[in-house]
């Protein structure tokens, strides 16, 4: 391949990359969907190809799409049975973040919540939403008429409407006080300042360090009060799986607030906080090692010079 060629993808690498972690949810999976393209490009009578982001874009929506529709992926995204792999402010895979909507579009709260979309459905939400391609284009790329776009697109932004809760847009600053009170409710002991930090529908949702095989829930905010003091009380069982005693500092993770538990430099578990109208409404803790490969990668590259919150939990 002459190096033009190789130029063009690449020069479109992070874009396409940015499509796939929000069609997957998963960045080792995007990664591989991306790679997929290339080869395809590759391969391609690049001379025929009149419009190359067009032709791209299309190869690996398809690539995604039939990730999603294969029976592995069903089988590992069963109904609540997956979390999206979380990401590190400042990874490009995030992509464009100049409007509400393109933020939303990678939250955890929607990348989740598109995991109860048809696989069409996600794609035309998230082409429309996230890289506002027209319906004609998306129409182009999912091989369905304008109007099919238009459906798809018009209920998916309807059903993650309808279910969405806890995500508002929430300043860094005042992102970082909520944590912080947050935290001291949490290692207080006193369940009820936990309690009052919650929203009345409050919810949490962990994936149990992979070691339960299923997510565990909980449902109200006593039940997701127990679950966070029980969570964030030390134990030697617990410093033991995380090979020490984490520090634990705030970041945003997916634009959202987060607790990042960290060991020397390797990030062992992670909380991410949806907040509304200054309250806690959700919290996702995440610690099974292979959902934490990119975050711990960006860590340790970007590792802030701010001090943690905990220095030694």
């Amino acid at each position: 391949m002459d190096t033009a060629a190789i130029d063009r993808f690449e020069a479109g690498r992070h874009r396409l990359a940015s499509l796939a972690y929000r069609l997957l949810g998963s960045a080792a999976d995007a990664e591989d969907a991306v790679q997929d393209t290339f080869l395809r490009w590759q391969a391609a009578d690049r001379a025929r190809i009149e419009v190359p982001e067009a032709w791209l874009t299309k190869v690996v929506t398809n690539l995604c799409l039939d990730r999603l529709r294969s029976a592995q992926a069903r089988h590992e995204r069963a109904a609540g049975a997956w979390l999206p792999e979380p990401l590190l402010e400042g990874d490009p895979m995030l992509g464009p973040a100049d409007t509400f909507e393109q933020r939303e579009s990678v939250s955890l709260a929607v990348l989740t919540l598109m995991e109860r979309l048809s696989p069409v459905e996600r794609a035309a939400y998230v082409l429309r939403e996230a890289f506002s391609y027209s319906h004609a284009e998306i129409a182009g790329i999912l091989d369905i008429t304008e109007s099919a776009s238009q459906q798809h697109v018009h209920r998916a932004r309807r059903r993650i409407t309808a279910e969405r809760r806890g995500g508002d847009a929430v300043d860094p600053a005042s992102a970082r006080r909520i944590v912080e009170e947050f935290l001291a409710a949490a290692t207080s002991g006193r369940t009820e300042r936990l309690v009052a930090m919650l929203t009345a529908d409050a919810t949490a949702v962990s994936d149990g360090a992979g070691l339960a095989g299923r997510l565990l829930r909980y449902e109200t905010p006593e039940r997701v009060a127990t679950y966070v003091r029980a969570g964030f009380k030390p134990t030697p069982a617990k410093r033991r799986l995380a090979g020490g005693s984490p520090a634990l500092h705030i970041a945003l993770l997916n634009g959202s607030p987060a607790v990042l538990a960290v060991v020397e430099d390797r990030v062992v578990g992670v909380v991410v906080f949806g907040i509304s109208d200054g309250k806690v409404a959700s919290l996702r803790g995440i610690a099974a090692a292979d959902q934490l490969t990119r975050v711990n990668e960006a860590w340790r590259r970007h590792e802030p010079d701010a001090p943690p919150v905990i220095s030694a939990w």
